[in-house]
């Protein structure tokens, strides 16, 4: 039978319309979606499910063999072990695990416990660098640490063993219960070896329910030390809250004290820590991190510690070292994988004592002896110079900037006060620019480089002293203030080798320079110098003895070859005299060998006329007014005396007065001898080559 056509018309009228349509596909790819979603959830669910009930035991083989892969260490679970979400952190649990050490360690596991069980939240360690464990129980675990000889690699970084050591980043651990376990840290370039144990001891009435105490031993560069402190984890009422932290380090006469709290059991970041130390050296202290500094006398200091990055910040730093005081804040961190420390530091107020080991000398014997510590005996002669040796070697594990303050240095006879300094210290490049201080109304910069890099060690010295008043700055050996309006600037510049003060400066090349422009000074400084008998006694017998002689200008300069100091020149010219000196000083053996002579402008009738000699050394120096000339003077006279009359006598010892002035403007310019002229333009015959002889 012929079905009966379809009139278009009303097929039309009996489509859906295409918006319909459009909403059918949608609905039906919508519901196609929730099934593929559910399936997906079921498939989870069941996986879950599967790891809930079986603990993830299954997993044991592919965990070790998946691990071992990653760490390219041996990884292996001698007993049972668990993995799974729980909920949805994830549970691990392992019995007898281990994990082993790179070939070069000195021990064969990295890690080894007899029983570890951890809950690690996901979602941080899915999107964070940073893992984080909410709960820990860790049986008679054994964690060591060591950096290879070389400093570039180290047990905790794995996968290529050949990479270079990364630093150590612990998981944040909210709670832990630990019981016999041991942690060993090795770092052979510190010469630091410690062992320490870990202990979790239940409180009772308190509201920490567990506390982790922790106690070691080792030894860093052969001096052996302690530790003991503890860790209070929260119980649950405070979960979440910051953990109670305090540690004690005591290595022979030093201790450290680290008390405050912690985010987390492991988290320093943040942290909010009081550290106290004392002891009897700070550069012991120091020295635990490998970083040198002067010896001192007992020190004892309190700062506030806190991290931030790979920063650690003691602020608020306060405390004395031996009779001084210091304040400031100091930052340690580790740019580049290098040890940095940057210090902002001020005193009030530092005994001269304790400057002496910034340039060598014991503060101890300082303390005990007073200047007579200061000088040494070698081979029967007494030395000045300091001959402590810059420790070059540890210069090259850390660098420094250092900004230091002092408003008053406390010493007999030295009046400095306002020192700045700044200290600058790259990869054993040590700068101490500026090095500057009031000096007695004055001012004195210096600039010092002290190039280790290379062998033997090489310093720059630049040392400059404005116009200072000479009556204040010798106020403390005898000068008075009173008639004297002269004033001294000076200039050294001098280069030098060695690793002492003494072997730098006994190799040194270069100038020093002490200028003396136009001015006054006590009459008897003058006239002792000059031994005018005549003059002097004039004067003391006119009661003038206070007058002030006019200083017309003065230049002692030296110059310096191979650590031999010749003077070039020394040329003082006064209303009445023109001083002169010869000879040198050596800062090999530090021997004087000086002549002083002076001349006089005017006619004298008692005048010694002969030079005083400086001789001696640094240490134990010796004037000697008697000299040969002198000498035979006085037996010229005395024959005279004997053949004519006692007026013949005195002609031996009158001064006619024929000293020619000396032009002042080579002597302000500091020029040397060679360059030296009398008022009339003349060459001076009477300072020397400015060479030792």
């Amino acid at each position: 039978m012929l079905e009966k056509p379809i009139d278009p018309q009303d097929a039309a009228e009996a489509a859906p319309p295409p918006a319909e349509v459009s909403i059918r596909k949608r609905r039906s790819a919508a519901t196609l979606a929730l099934k593929i979603v559910a399936g997906i959830v079921l498939i989870i669910f069941l996986a879950w499910l599967i790891l809930f009930i079986t603990k993830g035991r299954f997993l044991k083989n592919t965990f070790e063999r998946v691990a071992s892969s990653s760490m390219q260490r041996d990884v292996k679970v001698s007993g049972d072990f668990w993995l799974y979400l729980n909920p949805l952190n994830v549970r691990f649990r392992a019995e007898g695990l281990t994990i082993s050490n790179p070939k070069w360690a000195t021990k064969p596991n990295f890690f080894e416990s007899k029983l570890i069980d951890s809950s690690i939240a996901t979602i941080p360690m899915i999107f964070r660098p940073k893992n984080r464990i909410n709960r820990l129980l860790l049986e008679n675990g054994a964690l060591d640490l060591e950096w290879d000889n070389a400093g570039a690699r180290n047990t905790w970084t794995f996968g290529d063993p050949n990479a270079k050591g990364k630093p150590l980043e612990l998981p944040a651990i909210r709670r832990a219960a630990i019981t016999g376990t041991t942690l060993r840290y090795r770092d052979p370039r510190m010469q630091l070896l410690t062992d320490v144990k870990f202990d979790t001891i239940r409180a009772a009435n308190t509201r920490f329910a567990e506390n982790i105490r922790f106690n070691g031993t080792g030894t860093l560069r052969k001096r052996p030390f302690t530790l003991t402190g503890g860790l209070l984890s929260p119980n649950e009422t405070v979960a979440g809250g910051k953990n109670q932290f305090n540690m004690q380090a005591v290595a022979a006469r030093d201790t450290l004290d680290v008390s405050g709290t912690l985010p987390g059991a492991t988290v320093i970041e943040g942290a909010d820590l009081t550290v106290k130390v004392r002891g009897s050296n700070l550069a012991n202290l120091f020295s635990f991190l490998g970083v040198v500094t002067p010896d001192t006398r007992s020190y004892r200091f309190t700062s506030h510690l806190t991290k931030a990055g790979d920063e650690w910040r003691f602020t608020r730093l306060n405390g004395a070292f031996g009779k001084s005081d210091l304040a400031g804040a100091m930052t340690i961190s580790l740019p580049n994988d290098r040890l940095k420390v940057d210090a902002d530091l001020k005193s009030n107020s530092v005994d001269i004592i304790d400057v002496g080991p910034f340039i060598g000398y014991d503060p101890n014997l300082l303390a005990a002896k007073g200047a007579a510590g200061t000088i040494t005996q070698v081979n029967g002669t007494p030395r000045l110079l300091p001959d402590a040796p810059l420790r070059a070697e540890a210069l090259k594990n850390f660098d420094a900037h250092v900004d230091y303050a002092v408003r008053d240095i406390r010493a007999p006879n030295l009046p400095v006060s306002n020192i700045k300094l700044t200290l600058d210290l790259d990869h054993s490049l040590l700068k101490l620019s500026p090095l500057a201080m009031d000096v007695s109304g004055g001012h004195l910069d210096s600039d010092i480089t002290i190039n280790s890099r290379q062998k033997p060690v090489f310093t720059d010295y630049d040392i400059r002293l404005a116009p200072t008043p000479l009556g204040r700055l010798f106020k403390g050996f005898g000068l008075e203030e009173s008639g004297t309006t002269g004033v001294i600037k000076a200039r050294v510049k001098m280069t030098g080798t060695g690793d002492t003060v003494h072997d730098s400066l006994s190799t040194s090349n270069g100038r020093i320079a002490i200028i003396l422009p136009k001015g006054t000074m006590w009459t008897r400084n003058i006239q002792l110098s000059e031994l005018d008998v005549g003059t002097f006694l004039t004067k003391m017998l006119g009661k003038k003895l206070e007058k002030p002689v006019q200083m017309n200008c003065g230049l002692i300069a030296f110059s310096v070859r191979n650590g031999i100091a010749a003077a070039d020149p020394i040329l003082i010219d006064t209303d009445k005299n023109v001083i002169t000196g010869r000879g040198s000083f050596s800062f090999k053996d530090e021997s004087l060998d000086l002549l002083l002579r002076a001349d006089g402008k005017k006619f004298s009738l008692f005048s010694g006329q002969s030079p005083v000699g400086l001789s001696g050394h640094f240490a134990s120096p010796g004037i000697n007014p008697i000299s040969p000339q002198l000498l035979s003077r006085a037996s010229v006279g005395v024959g005279l005396g004997l053949v004519a009359t006692p007026l013949a006598a005195v002609l031996a010892f009158v001064d006619v007065g024929d000293a020619k002035s000396a032009a002042c403007g080579p002597i302000l310019s500091g020029a040397s001898a060679s360059a030296q002229r009398t008022t009339k333009g003349e060459p001076r015959k009477d300072v020397g080559s400015g060479l030792a002889k």
